[in-house]
């Protein structure tokens, strides 16, 4: 069916994320039911809605007279009869699946029998909810994203009997509502909760393995990775006992799929009641000042370095060497080269430990540095140094990486590195979400964009890294740790092995 700006709309539960959704509703010119089984807390959200909407007055966005308009389109009820002419019914109570499928079977009693039935869950099989209704073609998921009034993205969920082009007429309806729609299968995790996971998962292992310290991993996952927030602030902002929970919901749901397994780390700080800020601590303590990223200090630069090959995506690091003084010369060598100073030889890491590199390559004196985003630009990099170098090594890598105006952050020789192993893993992940079936390589990257504000879609990023790059990573992760989360994706190995790309 096709819903349009006369089709009355209804929400179910007045908490900050109906009360979002209907603001969202009522702001595109729907009438809007509100309804909460606190029937106090229905009547007052109007007014909340409202107090919000105040604000875009007072920033010159809306007049006093759109907010009037769109305040009375806002209307409580008491009871679910109340809601029989409502053409599109959205729950967005807590999150169990024997409530929701409850009151989404008190619904098809009292609505149209053309109405949709919609469910806000963010973990939830969408099937599963549907599969108590009489008629389950109707129902599907629109996932909002918190808050529903300013984040653009909305996943448009179908189970197995939801009705072919429901899915495409609730999509159209987001984009009138101002949002960007995404269709996708009814998944555990759906596109953004199950492919970000391993921003999540990659951090703790290496906080775990004590890799480097909590404020330096995130600083360079932020300044170096381009991500807005680093992984440990992120889940001590989303609260462990939420981000835990999204997490072990996915694994249950996955058969316990070791990509998805949860962290003891985490569920240690759960134990202490360390949930982050909400608490006031979880991987920092929010009573003190936040401590600084760690870097080394200045070395020695060098006056000329040789490249055997190539850098890869890290070749703008020699431009920026040779503005800081230093002469660059090249030999031929491979596509994924080195730089040599003296007994030093630093690449660019392809998921190998530089100790492993060392062994495999009989040259004692290796380290390597982490992915950046943007190497022409990036500010900070990580570096590891092997195990069999000798002492002067580190202090010549050092001095490199700081004449082309790096500050450097010594990690432990973890395998990957830090923001390496993190995208290699949102690579695999959402190729198997395309793989699979969920959603399509455009709207996948398009969710983590708009959904976790990533600074490329994690597909995007595999392309311009070269899908045999990232694949031999995951390779080398998977042989350093004998784990099957580093398996690759078949999808993603099919495009390593043929030189194919996500997107044209």
């Amino acid at each position: 069916m096709r819903l349009t700006r006369d089709s009355r709309v209804a929400v179910m539960g007045a908490g900050a994320m109906g009360r979002g959704i209907a603001a969202v509703a009522a702001a595109a010119g729907h009438q809007v039911y509100l309804y909460d089984q606190d029937a106090a807390a229905a009547a007052a959200a109007p007014d909340a809605i409202a107090a919000d909407w105040a604000g875009l007055v007072r920033a010159g966005k809306w007049t006093p007279e759109r907010l009037d308009a769109a305040r009375r389109r806002l209307r409580p009820v008491a009871q679910l009869s109340e809601l029989a002419d409502a053409a599109l019914a959205i729950e967005a109570i807590v999150e169990r699946l024997d409530a929701k499928q409850e009151l989404l079977r008190r619904l098809e009693e009292v609505l149209p029998a053309e109405a949709v039935l919609a469910s806000n869950t963010s973990s939830l099989s969408i099937t599963a909810l549907a599969a108590g209704l009489r008629h389950p073609q109707r129902m599907l998921g629109l996932h909002f994203f918190n808050p529903a009034t300013r984040m653009k993205l909305v996943e448009v969920v179908s189970g197995l009997s939801t009705a072919p082009l429901l899915a495409d007429s609730l999509c159209a309806l987001m984009r009138d509502w101002g949002k960007t729609p995404v269709a996708t299968a009814s998944t555990p995790g759906f596109i953004v909760n199950r492919v970000a996971r391993p921003f999540y998962a990659e951090a703790l292992r290496l906080l775990q393995e004590r890799a480097c310290a909590p404020a330096t991993l995130d600083a360079l996952l932020r300044e170096a990775g381009g991500f807005a927030l680093g992984p440990l602030e992120l889940m001590d902002l989303i609260g462990h006992d939420v981000n835990f929970a999204v997490t072990q919901s996915v694994y249950q749901a996955m058969q316990q799929d070791s990509r998805f397994r949860p962290s003891p780390l985490q569920q240690e700080l759960l134990a202490a009641g360390r949930l982050g800020r909400k608490s006031g601590h979880g991987f920092y303590d929010y009573s003190q000042a936040k401590p600084t990223p760690e870097a080394v200090p200045p070395q020695d630069p060098p006056a000329a370095v040789r490249v055997r090959g190539g850098l890869g995506v890290a070749e703008p690091l020699l431009a920026r060497l040779q503005a800081g003084g230093v002469r660059v010369e090249r030999d031929p060598g491979p596509a994924q080269g080195w730089l040599e100073w003296e007994s030093l030889r630093l690449a660019l890491s392809d998921g190998r430990s530089a100790t492993r590199r060392a062994a495999d390559s009989g040259h004692a004196g290796w380290a390597v540095f982490d992915l950046a985003l943007d190497y022409a630009s990036v500010r900070r990099l990580a570096l590891a140094v092997a195990d069999q170098a000798a002492p002067e090594v580190a202090a010549r890598a050092e001095g490199v990486l700081q004449a082309a105006g790096l500050l450097v952050s010594r990690m432990d020789d973890a395998a990957g590195m830090a923001v390496l192993r993190t995208v290699a893993m949102l690579a695999n992940e959402a190729a198997d979400a395309v793989g699979q079936g969920v959603a399509m390589a455009d709207s996948v990257d398009l969710a983590m964009r708009l959904g976790t504000a990533y600074p490329c879609g994690p597909l995007a990023w595999a392309d311009r890294l070269g899908n045999d790059f990232v694949a031999q990573t995951l390779d080398a992760l998977y042989a350093h740790y004998g784990d099957e989360r580093y398996r690759v994706s078949p999808l993603l190995r099919r495009l390593a092995l043929s030189g194919g790309r996500f997107h044209d």
